[in-house]
């Protein structure tokens, strides 16, 4: 198929493009560049740098040049940044997805896989996570990707979109050859700012919470393998359907702690990683691993890597090679 690709040369954008130039598929990486990096881009993809809210550019791209399928990552995804500007957030996840569908609508393309999140539920009653168990986001951030997936549930019954959101956990690591990782700035994800500790990038790490009802006090939460999350991502456009609206889970199935995070990474990089308590930050529950039972049931996804420290392995060969990023 040939494909945009939104985000493309984002963190998991990224991955998902080598993924889908390896499965033989045409792709177009469609973004502006703030965040992404164009060295990120597969070599097999064109570039084209754009904006979503550039409708104009995104109708000459669609319309009349043989796309079939959409894949969706564009977005903001900084939780505290969200609840700081909640307007930026639901301007440029929501609304610029509306003018994205807008677009696909009057090209004619109707097939889309979305970068949903595991955010739209969040403080679960109960853990494992399934589909079906209530979405009550707590934050502005999941909110947006809880209103987009109403918005493609009724695009797909009003006029034939096939849409799938894909609603990960916590994704980590990098590409098993380490030619790309993650390279945000500022960082916010746990195992790059704990490989920026033993860089000496940073004096410690904090640990928000030791309180928690967990078995060592800290917070859990199910780590993907972006290269896993590469494959659902091929599996999913693969298999969609015109007129049907799909959700899935995308995790493990299995929790790791914040300190069995920081002890793999000490293992990994045989640096010794101060870590000092902090307080708890206000709304992250103490548990998020999702039941992939469905996933793994519809598309005959199984993630290759489920030990957290083979994951910590990946994302310290990039950093330890990059550690200033693509720059």
């Amino acid at each position: 198929m040939r494909i945009l690709v939104t985000g493309g040369a984002g963190y998991v954008g990224s991955h998902c493009v080598r993924g889908l130039c390896a499965a033989g598929h045409d792709i177009v990486v469609y973004d502006n560049l703030a965040l992404g990096h164009r060295q990120a881009v597969d070599r097999s993809a064109r570039l084209l740098v754009g904006d979503l809210a550039d409708t104009d550019l995104l109708l000459r791209t669609l319309s009349g040049n043989g796309f079939e399928a959409v894949m969706h990552f564009a977005a903001f995804a900084e939780v505290g940044e969200s609840v700081e500007e909640p307007l930026r957030y639901y301007r440029n996840n929501v609304a610029n997805t509306v003018s994205l569908l807008e677009v696909m609508r009057a090209s004619g393309v109707k097939k889309l896989v979305f970068s949903s999140s595991c955010a739209t539920y969040g403080i679960p009653s109960a853990v494992p996570i399934r589909e079906n168990m209530p979405q009550d986001p707590v934050n502005p951030y999941g909110r947006t990707k809880l209103a987009i997936e109403w918005v493609l549930r009724d695009c797909c019954a009003a006029w034939g979109l096939g849409a799938t959101a894909l609603r990960y956990f916590n994704a980590a690591g990098a590409a098993s050859d380490g030619r790309i990782g993650e390279d945000h700035k500022p960082e916010s994800h746990l195992v790059p700012r704990v490989l920026q500790v033993a860089l000496g990038q940073r004096s410690e790490i904090k640990i928000f919470g030791l309180d928690y009802p967990t078995p060592d006090g800290t917070c859990v939460r199910d780590y993907v393998h972006v290269e896993d999350l590469s494959g659902v991502h091929v599996l999913a456009i693969e298999t969609q359907s015109e007129g049907r609206f799909r959700a899935y889970n995308v995790g493990t199935g299995r929790g790791f702690s914040v300190q069995e995070v920081i002890q793999a990474a000490r293992q990994v990089t045989g640096h010794d990683i101060p870590a000092v308590p902090a307080p708890r930050r206000s709304g992250d529950p103490p548990q998020l691993y999702a039941d992939p039972t469905l996933i793994r049931t519809e598309l005959g996804w199984r993630p290759a890597y489920t030990d957290i420290r083979r994951i910590v392995e990946t994302a310290w060969s990039w950093h330890g090679q990059h550690p200033q990023g693509y720059a």
